[in-house]
């Protein structure tokens, strides 16, 4: 089975439906596909914090100052001058004047922008503690109005290419193209051949590839390394940004405890209730997550425990009231029998947002022609060495409105004749069944390797080890794809251990301790 369309989308979280939503007002032919059967299982959907947005107290060199400080001055200038001076009016202008989103209110009726931190003053636009869910329904709703065909239970799995792929051997001497995407059916186990005239990427993160991780389950890196694969530039690699504060509890997992708590008042503490980050000077509790991270892993390293704690109860500013401010955090806090208005939330860091990705520039291109890659499967260079606090959904919608921009105004569509003579997928006759506890065997190694050796603090002989151990899981990982019936959690980790691949290299590659590549020796 093989399509035809202007343009393929991989990813239904905020960059890859607000680039839909752009294509198709422009009446182009636009399709998205994701390998969950809930298109809103993406991590937009699980953000709780908020989205930089335009204030009228704010300027644009103001932010750019913060997102330099955040990112150690690693980060890419003309990203950062973009993003400032075309961001945080688009909030406005897409989600509150187009989409309808009603963000949270003061007392005085106004917008209730909080802060978190690293930012120098509240910028940040929420709706309680549900932002990212009531981002992904309205996008979700809008693309239901706009008919947008979003297929479910498709898992990508390789980039099609005129030089890998077509039949036709005159495309071995023309420039390095894309052409759009073998896909799985995850439900009939058929392979089809979504051919485009221009491929986007929005596949967002790879926290999975961690034993402690804020992502949904989704977040395997399945771009970054298709991407890879096909030869496109990768950079930074090496910024994996650990969130500082991960509910610890033995009933709930991957559950997020916003930095915008801290953001409100809420301070670190040890078993003792001591600040502990009264130790870091100048901002303390709400220094860059990079610090805090590292902080709270320290401590629980020196002191032997588990987890340290968040007190909440105890220092909150906010106008609101704890339930109604962090509704979320509440009710789901209560249900692991934490009260948060009378007790103080055991918290662990975890792997959260990939700093590096596929290198793009303003428009979201690839270095390879008609590849396309936008949110956190990309990289603008906007972050460089850490990220700041909620800058990412931001990222996500710009940089799916610049991407779209540029398609639409220089869509030039691939002549027939040349799809054409891209062949189907052929799998192979002699594919076996394998034991998903063989897979799952993997992963835990994969994923100890990366907690143990490529976290939150990193020394050289650790890296080495890793990439010895991940180029040993390699081999057979590798032999173990040709050989099996294609599954989605195949081809899951497949892309996890090319990504593990990727980190560890670049990480060996940068002997320069920053931000999130924290190197001890």
């Amino acid at each position: 089975m093989r399509e035809i369309h202007d343009v393929i989308i991989v990813g239904t979280g905020i960059a890859g439906l607000s680039a839909a939503i752009f294509l198709k007002e422009a009446g182009l032919d636009v399709i998205v596909i994701t390998k969950e059967s809930d298109t809103s299982e993406t991590s937009t959907n699980y953000a709780q914090g908020g989205i930089i947005a335009w204030k009228k107290s704010d300027k644009p060199e103001h932010l750019a100052e913060d997102i330099l400080n955040a990112g150690y001055n690693y980060n890419n200038r003309e990203a950062v001058d973009f993003f400032v001076s075309k961001g945080p009016e688009l909030v406005i202008n897409f989600f509150v004047k187009k989409l309808g989103l009603d963000f949270s209110h003061n007392i005085q009726g106004e917008f209730d922008y909080t802060g978190e931190a690293a930012h120098s003053l509240k910028r940040i636009l929420h709706y309680a503690d549900h932002t990212g869910d009531k981002i992904q329904e309205v996008l979700t709703n809008y693309t239901k109005q706009l008919n947008i065909p979003i297929y479910t239970d498709h898992t990508a799995i390789d980039l099609i290419t005129n030089n890998h792929h077509s039949n036709d051997k005159q495309e071995l001497y023309r420039p390095l193209e894309v052409m759009g995407i073998y896909v799985l059916d995850n439900l009939k186990g058929e392979v089809i051949t979504f051919l485009a005239n221009k491929t986007i990427l929005a596949t967002g993160g790879l926290g999975n590839l961690y034993q402690h991780t804020t992502n949904p389950s989704a977040a395997t890196g399945d771009g970054l390394s298709m991407a890879h694969r096909t030869g496109a530039d990768i950079i930074n690699a090496e910024f994996v940004q650990f969130h500082p504060t991960l509910l610890y509890n033995k009933d709930i997992e991957r559950f997020l405890i916003s930095e915008s708590l801290r953001g409100e008042g809420a301070k670190l503490t040890d078993h003792e209730g001591h600040l502990f980050m009264e130790n870091y000077p100048p901002l303390k509790d709400l220094a860059p997550r990079d610090v805090v991270a590292r902080a709270i892993f320290e401590e629980m390293n020196r002191q032997d425990k588990p987890y340290m704690l968040l007190d909440l109860k105890s220092h909150y500013k906010g106008d609101m009231s704890i339930k109604e401010r962090f509704s979320k955090i509440y009710h789901t806090c209560l249900k692991g029998g934490i009260d948060i208005t009378q007790e103080s939330i055991p918290v662990v860091p975890a792997a959260h947002y990939f700093c590096g990705g596929i290198k793009v520039d303003l428009a979201g291109r690839s270095s390879l022609k008609n590849l396309y890659a936008i949110g956190e499967t990309s990289c603008t260079g906007l972050h460089g060495a850490n990220r700041l606090a909620s800058s990412s959904l931001l990222e996500g919608l710009l940089w799916a409105k610049s991407s779209a921009d540029d398609i639409i105004e220089n869509f030039q569509p691939i002549i027939t004749r040349r799809l054409q003579s891209i062949p189907d997928w052929i799998q192979p006759a002699n594919s076996i069944d394998f034991d998903p506890i063989l897979i799952n065997q993997d992963w835990k190694l994969i994923q100890l390797t990366m907690w143990n050796y490529v976290g939150i603090v990193r020394m050289k002989k650790g890296l080495d080890r890793a990439r010895a151990d991940i180029n040993y899981y390699s081999h057979h990982i590798m032999k173990f794809y040709k050989e099996a019936v294609l599954t989605r959690e195949i081809i899951e980790l497949r892309n996890a251990v090319v990504n593990a691949s990727i980190i560890i290299n670049s990480a060996i590659h940068n002997k320069t301790s920053i931000g999130c590549h924290y190197i001890e020796d």
